[in-house]
Protein backbone atom coordinates (compact mmCIF):
# COMPACT_ATOMS: atom_id res chain seq x y z
CA UNK A 1 0.00 0.00 0.00
CA UNK A 2 2.86 2.41 0.75
CA UNK A 3 4.34 1.77 -2.69
CA UNK A 4 0.94 2.38 -4.28
CA UNK A 5 0.84 5.77 -2.56
CA UNK A 6 4.24 6.92 -3.80
CA UNK A 7 6.74 5.64 -1.26
CA UNK A 8 9.55 3.23 -2.13
CA UNK A 9 9.57 0.28 0.26
CA UNK A 10 11.57 -2.87 -0.38
CA UNK A 11 12.57 -5.93 1.62
CA UNK A 12 16.35 -6.28 1.58
CA UNK A 13 16.16 -10.07 1.47
CA UNK A 14 13.49 -10.22 -1.21
CA UNK A 15 11.15 -12.20 1.04
CA UNK A 16 8.53 -9.55 1.79
CA UNK A 17 9.61 -9.62 5.45
CA UNK A 18 11.87 -7.32 7.50
CA UNK A 19 14.34 -5.76 7.28
CA UNK A 20 12.81 -3.08 5.03
CA UNK A 21 14.30 -0.01 3.39
CA UNK A 22 11.83 2.90 3.17
CA UNK A 23 12.45 5.94 0.97
CA UNK A 24 10.44 8.93 -0.13
CA UNK A 25 7.27 10.67 0.99
CA UNK A 26 3.69 9.66 0.32
CA UNK A 27 2.28 11.49 -2.70
CA UNK A 28 -1.29 10.24 -2.40
CA UNK A 29 -3.25 8.15 -4.82
CA UNK A 30 -5.28 4.97 -4.52
CA UNK A 31 -4.41 1.83 -2.58
CA UNK A 32 -6.06 -1.43 -1.60
CA UNK A 33 -5.11 -3.42 1.48
CA UNK A 34 -6.51 -6.27 3.54
CA UNK A 35 -6.16 -5.41 7.22
CA UNK A 36 -5.78 -8.64 9.14
CA UNK A 37 -4.88 -6.32 12.01
CA UNK A 38 -6.11 -2.75 12.40
CA UNK A 39 -2.67 -1.17 12.78
CA UNK A 40 -2.20 -1.39 9.01
CA UNK A 41 -5.16 0.93 8.44
CA UNK A 42 -4.50 3.24 11.39
CA UNK A 43 -0.92 3.88 10.28
CA UNK A 44 -2.07 5.00 6.83
CA UNK A 45 -4.91 7.10 8.25
CA UNK A 46 -2.37 8.97 10.37
CA UNK A 47 0.09 9.46 7.50
CA UNK A 48 -2.06 10.02 4.42
CA UNK A 49 -3.35 13.50 5.40
CA UNK A 50 0.27 14.71 5.13
CA UNK A 51 0.63 13.51 1.52
CA UNK A 52 0.81 15.99 -1.35
CA UNK A 53 -2.39 14.75 -2.97
CA UNK A 54 -5.60 13.05 -1.94
CA UNK A 55 -5.63 9.41 -0.87
CA UNK A 56 -8.32 6.82 -1.47
CA UNK A 57 -7.98 3.66 0.57
CA UNK A 58 -9.94 0.47 -0.12
CA UNK A 59 -10.09 -2.06 2.73
CA UNK A 60 -12.05 -5.19 1.73
CA UNK A 61 -11.06 -6.95 4.99
CA UNK A 62 -10.85 -5.14 8.32
CA UNK A 63 -10.45 -6.85 11.67
CA UNK A 64 -10.53 -4.93 14.97
CA UNK A 65 -12.83 -2.14 13.74
CA UNK A 66 -13.05 -0.34 17.11
CA UNK A 67 -9.35 0.52 16.95
CA UNK A 68 -9.88 2.23 13.59
CA UNK A 69 -12.89 4.07 15.03
CA UNK A 70 -10.63 5.29 17.83
CA UNK A 71 -8.06 6.49 15.28
CA UNK A 72 -10.76 8.37 13.37
CA UNK A 73 -12.00 9.94 16.61
CA UNK A 74 -8.55 11.32 17.42
CA UNK A 75 -8.04 12.54 13.86
CA UNK A 76 -11.32 14.44 14.12
CA UNK A 77 -10.17 15.99 17.40
CA UNK A 78 -7.04 17.15 15.58
CA UNK A 79 -9.11 18.80 12.87
CA UNK A 80 -8.09 16.28 10.20
CA UNK A 81 -10.66 15.66 7.45
CA UNK A 82 -11.38 12.00 6.68
CA UNK A 83 -14.28 10.64 4.68
CA UNK A 84 -15.37 7.02 5.02
CA UNK A 85 -18.34 4.74 4.53
CA UNK A 86 -20.23 3.09 7.39
CA UNK A 87 -18.53 -0.27 6.85
CA UNK A 88 -15.07 1.33 7.10
CA UNK A 89 -14.11 -0.30 3.83
CA UNK A 90 -13.59 2.96 1.89
CA UNK A 91 -11.66 6.03 3.04
CA UNK A 92 -10.96 9.40 1.39
CA UNK A 93 -8.26 11.59 2.90
CA UNK A 94 -7.56 15.01 1.36
CA UNK A 95 -3.84 15.72 1.12
CA UNK A 96 -1.91 18.77 2.28
CA UNK A 97 -3.27 18.71 5.82
CA UNK A 98 -1.19 19.20 8.95
CA UNK A 99 -1.25 18.36 12.64
CA UNK A 100 -1.18 21.02 15.33
CA UNK A 101 -0.08 20.65 18.97
CA UNK A 102 -2.97 19.82 21.29
CA UNK A 103 -3.50 19.54 25.02
CA UNK A 104 -5.78 16.59 25.71
CA UNK A 105 -6.22 14.09 28.49
CA UNK A 106 -5.39 10.49 27.59
CA UNK A 107 -8.17 8.20 28.83
CA UNK A 108 -7.54 5.14 30.99
CA UNK A 109 -6.51 2.07 29.01
CA UNK A 110 -9.12 -0.69 28.87
CA UNK A 111 -6.59 -3.08 27.33
CA UNK A 112 -4.45 -2.89 30.48
CA UNK A 113 -7.49 -2.85 32.78
CA UNK A 114 -8.73 -6.11 31.23
CA UNK A 115 -6.49 -8.17 33.52
CA UNK A 116 -7.88 -6.63 36.69
CA UNK A 117 -11.48 -6.52 35.48
CA UNK A 118 -11.29 -10.23 34.70
CA UNK A 119 -9.46 -10.95 37.96
CA UNK A 120 -12.40 -9.42 39.78
CA UNK A 121 -14.67 -11.99 38.16
CA UNK A 122 -12.76 -14.93 39.62
CA UNK A 123 -14.05 -16.61 42.77
CA UNK A 124 -13.58 -14.63 45.97
CA UNK A 125 -12.61 -11.37 44.30
CA UNK A 126 -14.03 -7.88 43.90
CA UNK A 127 -11.99 -5.28 42.01
CA UNK A 128 -12.66 -1.58 41.39
CA UNK A 129 -10.85 -0.05 38.40
CA UNK A 130 -10.76 3.74 38.40
CA UNK A 131 -10.15 6.14 35.52
CA UNK A 132 -12.07 4.21 32.86
CA UNK A 133 -14.64 5.91 30.63
CA UNK A 134 -17.31 3.67 29.10
CA UNK A 135 -18.18 6.44 26.61
CA UNK A 136 -14.68 6.27 25.12
CA UNK A 137 -14.21 4.64 21.71
CA UNK A 138 -11.79 1.95 22.93
CA UNK A 139 -12.85 -1.47 21.71
CA UNK A 140 -11.59 -3.33 24.77
CA UNK A 141 -14.32 -1.84 26.93
CA UNK A 142 -16.33 -4.76 25.50
CA UNK A 143 -14.61 -6.92 28.13
CA UNK A 144 -17.13 -5.49 30.60
CA UNK A 145 -19.94 -7.05 28.56
CA UNK A 146 -18.02 -10.31 28.09
CA UNK A 147 -17.74 -10.69 31.86
CA UNK A 148 -21.40 -9.81 32.34
CA UNK A 149 -22.35 -12.46 29.80
CA UNK A 150 -20.35 -15.00 31.80
CA UNK A 151 -22.23 -14.09 34.97
CA UNK A 152 -19.92 -11.66 36.77
CA UNK A 153 -21.51 -8.77 38.64
CA UNK A 154 -20.41 -5.51 37.02
CA UNK A 155 -21.22 -2.04 38.34
CA UNK A 156 -20.36 1.08 36.37
CA UNK A 157 -20.40 4.22 38.47
CA UNK A 158 -18.72 7.60 38.97
CA UNK A 159 -15.91 5.97 40.98
CA UNK A 160 -15.06 3.48 38.24
CA UNK A 161 -15.99 -0.04 37.21
CA UNK A 162 -16.34 -2.70 39.88
CA UNK A 163 -16.35 -6.39 38.97
CA UNK A 164 -17.36 -8.87 41.65
CA UNK A 165 -17.01 -12.60 41.40
CA UNK A 166 -20.04 -14.77 40.92
CA UNK A 167 -20.53 -18.22 39.44
CA UNK A 168 -19.17 -17.88 35.90
CA UNK A 169 -20.78 -19.76 33.03
CA UNK A 170 -19.12 -20.70 29.77
CA UNK A 171 -20.29 -18.70 26.74
CA UNK A 172 -19.30 -18.13 23.12
CA UNK A 173 -17.66 -14.76 22.50
CA UNK A 174 -16.90 -13.23 19.11
CA UNK A 175 -13.55 -11.58 19.81
CA UNK A 176 -12.78 -10.15 16.38
CA UNK A 177 -12.93 -6.59 17.71
CA UNK A 178 -10.85 -7.29 20.83
CA UNK A 179 -7.92 -9.64 20.10
CA UNK A 180 -5.83 -8.16 22.91
CA UNK A 181 -8.34 -9.53 25.41
CA UNK A 182 -8.03 -13.12 24.19
CA UNK A 183 -5.25 -14.24 26.60
CA UNK A 184 -7.06 -13.00 29.72
CA UNK A 185 -10.46 -14.26 28.59
CA UNK A 186 -8.87 -17.67 28.02
CA UNK A 187 -7.83 -17.64 31.68
CA UNK A 188 -11.35 -16.59 32.74
CA UNK A 189 -12.73 -19.49 30.72
CA UNK A 190 -10.82 -21.93 32.91
CA UNK A 191 -12.94 -20.81 35.87
CA UNK A 192 -16.32 -20.87 34.09
CA UNK A 193 -18.59 -23.90 34.30
CA UNK A 194 -19.13 -25.72 31.03
CA UNK A 195 -17.48 -24.63 27.81
CA UNK A 196 -16.14 -21.22 26.80
CA UNK A 197 -15.55 -20.56 23.10
CA UNK A 198 -13.48 -17.57 21.98
CA UNK A 199 -13.97 -17.31 18.23
CA UNK A 200 -13.53 -15.23 15.05
CA UNK A 201 -10.16 -13.84 16.09
CA UNK A 202 -7.62 -15.32 13.63
CA UNK A 203 -5.52 -12.15 13.84
CA UNK A 204 -4.56 -13.13 17.40
CA UNK A 205 -2.03 -15.40 15.71
CA UNK A 206 -0.33 -12.31 14.24
CA UNK A 207 0.42 -10.38 17.43
CA UNK A 208 3.69 -10.38 19.39
CA UNK A 209 3.20 -14.13 19.43
CA UNK A 210 0.66 -16.56 18.07
CA UNK A 211 -1.52 -15.93 21.10
CA UNK A 212 -3.97 -18.69 20.27
CA UNK A 213 -1.24 -21.33 20.23
CA UNK A 214 0.78 -19.87 23.10
CA UNK A 215 -2.16 -19.62 25.50
CA UNK A 216 -3.16 -23.18 24.71
CA UNK A 217 0.37 -24.46 25.35
CA UNK A 218 0.96 -22.53 28.58
CA UNK A 219 -2.46 -23.09 30.14
CA UNK A 220 -2.18 -26.80 29.36
CA UNK A 221 0.99 -26.81 31.49
CA UNK A 222 -1.19 -25.55 34.35
CA UNK A 223 -3.77 -28.27 33.81
CA UNK A 224 -6.29 -26.48 31.61
CA UNK A 225 -8.49 -28.44 29.25
CA UNK A 226 -8.15 -26.26 26.20
CA UNK A 227 -7.90 -26.73 22.45
CA UNK A 228 -7.13 -24.55 19.48
CA UNK A 229 -9.45 -23.56 16.69
CA UNK A 230 -8.14 -21.95 13.53
CA UNK A 231 -9.65 -18.69 14.75
CA UNK A 232 -9.78 -19.07 18.52
CA UNK A 233 -9.88 -21.31 21.58
CA UNK A 234 -12.26 -23.70 23.30
CA UNK A 235 -11.82 -23.92 27.08
CA UNK A 236 -13.44 -26.30 29.55
CA UNK A 237 -13.72 -25.54 33.25
CA UNK A 238 -10.39 -26.58 34.74
CA UNK A 239 -8.63 -26.71 38.09
CA UNK A 240 -5.31 -24.95 37.50
CA UNK A 241 -2.08 -25.95 39.19
CA UNK A 242 1.09 -23.93 39.50
CA UNK A 243 3.70 -24.64 36.84
CA UNK A 244 6.75 -23.20 35.12
CA UNK A 245 5.44 -21.33 32.08
CA UNK A 246 6.89 -19.11 29.37
CA UNK A 247 5.92 -15.51 28.66
CA UNK A 248 7.10 -15.67 25.02
CA UNK A 249 8.18 -12.00 25.16
CA UNK A 250 4.49 -11.06 25.03
CA UNK A 251 3.28 -8.65 27.70
CA UNK A 252 -0.35 -9.74 27.50
CA UNK A 253 0.53 -13.41 27.78
CA UNK A 254 2.67 -12.69 30.86
CA UNK A 255 -0.03 -10.66 32.61
CA UNK A 256 -2.70 -13.25 31.86
CA UNK A 257 -0.56 -16.08 33.20
CA UNK A 258 0.20 -14.02 36.31
CA UNK A 259 -3.51 -13.68 37.07
CA UNK A 260 -3.94 -17.40 36.39
CA UNK A 261 -1.13 -18.07 38.84
CA UNK A 262 -2.93 -16.20 41.62
CA UNK A 263 -5.83 -18.66 41.32
CA UNK A 264 -3.80 -21.83 40.74
CA UNK A 265 -2.89 -24.36 43.42
CA UNK A 266 0.83 -24.07 44.17
CA UNK A 267 3.46 -21.72 42.82
CA UNK A 268 3.69 -20.49 39.24
CA UNK A 269 6.96 -19.31 37.69
CA UNK A 270 6.75 -17.15 34.54
CA UNK A 271 9.96 -16.95 32.54
CA UNK A 272 10.36 -13.74 30.54
CA UNK A 273 8.01 -11.75 32.77
CA UNK A 274 9.99 -8.57 32.06
CA UNK A 275 7.94 -8.26 28.85
CA UNK A 276 5.22 -6.47 30.87
CA UNK A 277 7.38 -3.33 30.73
CA UNK A 278 6.24 -2.84 27.12
CA UNK A 279 2.88 -1.47 28.26
CA UNK A 280 2.48 -1.87 32.02
CA UNK A 281 5.73 -1.71 34.02
CA UNK A 282 3.74 -1.25 37.26
CA UNK A 283 1.69 -4.42 36.74
CA UNK A 284 3.39 -6.46 39.49
CA UNK A 285 2.99 -3.58 41.95
CA UNK A 286 -0.71 -3.23 41.19
CA UNK A 287 -1.37 -6.97 41.36
CA UNK A 288 0.36 -7.07 44.75
CA UNK A 289 -1.87 -4.19 45.90
CA UNK A 290 -4.86 -6.42 45.21
CA UNK A 291 -3.42 -9.21 47.33
CA UNK A 292 -1.45 -11.14 44.74
CA UNK A 293 1.70 -12.79 46.10
CA UNK A 294 4.40 -12.04 43.56
CA UNK A 295 8.16 -12.14 43.60
CA UNK A 296 10.22 -10.67 40.77
CA UNK A 297 13.76 -11.66 39.87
Amino acid sequence: ALNQLGANVRATRGTGSPPFVVEGLLRGGEATMEAATSQFVSSLLLNAPLAEGDTRLHVPLLNEKPYVVMTLDWLQKQGITVGHNEALSEFHLPGGQSYQPVNRAIPGDFSSATFFLAAGALAGNSVLCRGLDMSDTQGDKAVVEYLRAMGARVEVGPDGIRVTADRLEGVEIDMNATPDALPMMAVAGCFASGTTRLVNVPQARLKETDRIHVMRVELEKMGARIRELEDGLVIEESALNGAVVEGHDDHRVVMSLAVAGTRAAGNTVINGAEAVAVTYPEFARDLRALGGLLETA
